[in-house]
């Protein structure tokens, strides 16, 4: 939990990792893969405060011990929710799976939500593998990266009618929230791969389905929030935007800020810190201070106050996955008014 200025916010981070990258990770033959993948992470990093950058050898194996601290101990974070990345093209036992994700919620009961993944291209034994992650870690959500390379393969669409079927199933199986990744390229993945239109049909055609859109779509933002705007069930995660913006780029933090606001709302906004690039402590202390700069050209977005930042920090992402929220942390629901106080109207 974290407490400012006598407020309390209930900290739901949506979207997070736990990787295992070093070099007796890699797949023998796709070594430069590898490392060009986290180093490009590792880059990311430097768009934080200097004093939270990590050396790369940390990065690339950094520890239970580590995320624990960061996340929890450090970082304010009541619930914490795992998005697997598999890339097993390059990394021989996964990038970030969802065993090696369980391992950890297992030992930690209570304090992560354990998502999985899916991806179509791996057909009927893919299916399988998804309905036992479900049974086994009891998981609500899925990640998906459809610019991964698979088989030669370096991509697909949701609309893909593999993706389709995969969707009927995940929803047959009880999952409800599609986190896609759709943002910033991670070298040597295609830029193409990540574009949001396919979004907007899956959405429409899988109305009982949540898809929250990781990044939300960066560099593409005028796309998503204007399919965002129409779509109900269409949600932005704003990992990158504030771990990669607020700090480096403020007052383009802003107007993406207020173009998400504008279009989407500060209903249908979820916090995602992204660790271990960066960690979750300085983005809710800069998100729950900050406020729009100074100048005409913010003028005409809507304001963000406490209790938009609490729905973002955390109410948001608990309402999605039905998570329990202390009474003291919830939102106070305004009290009708008495009686007594309605004023006869006279001419």
């Amino acid at each position: 939990m974290y407490e400012k200025n006598g407020e309390k916010y209930f900290v739901v981070d949506s979207h997070m990792h736990f990787w295992k990258a070093g070099p007796d990770n890699w797949v023998p033959g796709a070594e430069q893969y590898a490392k060009g993948w986290i180093e490009c992470f590792h880059a990311y990093m430097s768009l934080a405060p200097k004093e939270t950058h990590w050396p790369i050898e940390k990065f690339m194996s950094y520890t239970e011990d580590d995320l624990m601290k960061d996340v929890f101990e450090d970082g304010y974070v009541d619930v914490a929710i795992f998005q697997p990345t598999y890339l097993k093209e390059w990394y021989t036992e996964g990038f970030n799976t969802t065993e090696q994700n369980a391992n950890l919620g297992e030992k930690h009961p209570g304090m992560f939500v354990l998502n999985t993944r899916f991806d179509p291209r791996d057909g009927d034994a893919g299916i399988e593998e998804l309905k036992a992650n479900v049974e086994r870690y009891g998981s609500r959500g899925v990640k998906l990266y459809t610019a991964e390379w698979n088989a030669g393969s370096r991509g697909y669409k949701l609309t893909d009618p593999a993706a389709y079927r995969y969707l009927e199933k995940a929803q047959e199986f009880g999952i409800k929230n599609i986190h896609v990744h759709k943002g910033p390229t991670i070298w040597p993945l295609d830029k193409d791969a990540f574009d949001v239109s396919d979004v907007d049909h899956a959405a429409t055609d899988f109305p009982e389905l949540n898809f929250i859109v990781e990044h939300v779509g960066l560099p593409r933002i005028e796309d998503f929030c204007f399919m965002a705007t129409q779509e109900p069930n269409v949600y932005a995660g704003l990992s990158v935007v504030i771990g990669g913006l607020m700090h480096a780029r403020p007052r383009f933090f802003a107007k993406v800020m207020g173009e998400l606001l504008f279009w989407v709302g500060e209903d249908k906004m979820t916090f995602g810190s992204d660790y271990g690039i960066w960690e979750p402590k300085w983005q809710i202390e800069g998100l729950v201070d900050w406020d729009f700069p100074e100048g005409d050209e913010f003028a005409d977005y809507p304001r963000l106050g406490v209790e938009g930042k609490k729905k973002i920090l955390g109410l948001n992402a608990a309402k999605l996955y039905d998570l329990k929220v202390p009474d003291e942390l919830q939102l106070k629901e305004a009290e009708p008014a008495a009686q007594d106080d309605a004023k006869l109207v006279t001419q």
